[in-house]
């Protein structure tokens, strides 16, 4: 989400890659948005499952509530037991929500689908043992885990309403944000911060979530997207300067913002919102953590 785009951990800031084809080699640059360093890690792709180049359908994007489907492999890295795939519905983490977890099935075997991150075009879903030669290639079985899935999502839109509220009631924009299942923290550009105004934020949201808004995922050409006002809420604009296409989230009548994250449909689905706690953490940075009741 805009929000939450600003953690600035070493490979959730951004990945660039590079091909080296006589050694079957790419690299996965991580860039620390914070340290302004770069980290290499080479992945060997095997030359029998060598990377192919094409292009990760994310089916995530246009459906959160996908929990099944079925890919065709297009790589396997038998030393980092990563395997990329034609399609998938797997979120590969960033702008604060962590990644999926899940298993992938092929023919009578299931292999634990335990990291997911993004390479270029590519998603790499890491898996929890070696996949045999034989089962390198054609149609697998995917399966999200599901309930930790959904609660990312109902967390993610709670965190997108706590924003919109903040916002729209304070004007104050988000400087910082990170999330797990059912809780989360935000921070947010505030001179102060006391209990008197965290009560008063935790009525709005908790009234925004009883008026049921829905929910829309557009995505738009990036000329028509930065034509809306405060697509932006965070206090820097991390949206990489050649993207073409935007996704937006917006939460009708609250919230609008440019997001690559899974969310619920309704307001309603995320529940009541607590606001656990809250700590200064500069002289215009609070933060406020949230937490959700398992449904």
């Amino acid at each position: 989400m805009g929000g939450l785009q600003t953690k600035g951990t070493a490979g959730e800031a951004g990945l660039c890659l590079n091909f080296f084809p006589v050694d079957v080699y790419y690299t996965i640059i991580q860039i620390s948005k914070s340290s302004r360093l770069s980290i290499s890690n080479q992945m060997l792709i095997s030359k029998w499952w060598g990377y192919n180049g094409h292009m990760t359908e994310l089916l995530y994007q246009t459906d959160s509530y996908l929990r099944e489907f079925q890919a065709n492999i297009s790589a396997y890295d038998p030393q980092n037991r990563g395997i990329t795939m034609d399609r998938t519905a797997f979120y590969p983490g960033g702008g604060g929500q962590p990644w999926d977890t899940g298993v992938l099935i092929s023919g009578d075997d299931t292999y634990k689908v335990e990291k997911v991150k993004k390479a270029g075009d590519e998603v790499v879903h890491f898996l929890d043992r070696e996949m045999p030669s034989p089962l390198r290639s054609g149609t697998v079985r995917a399966v999200l885990d599901w309930n930790r899935r959904y609660q990312l999502m109902r967390t993610h839109t709670a965190l997108h309403i706590l924003c919109g509220v903040v916002f729209r009631d304070y004007g104050a924009q988000v400087t910082g944000g990170d999330m797990d299942p059912l809780k989360g923290r935000m921070d947010f550009e505030f001179e102060t911060m006391r209990g008197e105004l965290v009560r008063a934020i935790e009525t709005a949201v908790n009234l925004e979530v009883e008026k049921g808004r829905p929910i829309q995922v557009r995505i738009l050409p990036r000329e028509e997207a930065f034509q809306i006002p405060d697509l932006i809420r965070t206090k820097i604009n991390l949206l990489p300067q050649g993207i073409q296409q935007v996704r937006t989230v917006e939460i009708a009548g609250l919230d609008l913002q440019a997001d690559g994250g899974t969310h619920v449909v309704n307001t309603r689905e995320v529940g009541r919102i607590r606001i656990a706690d809250y700590k200064s953490k500069g002289a215009i940075n609070k933060r406020i953590y949230i937490e959700l009741e398992p449904s």
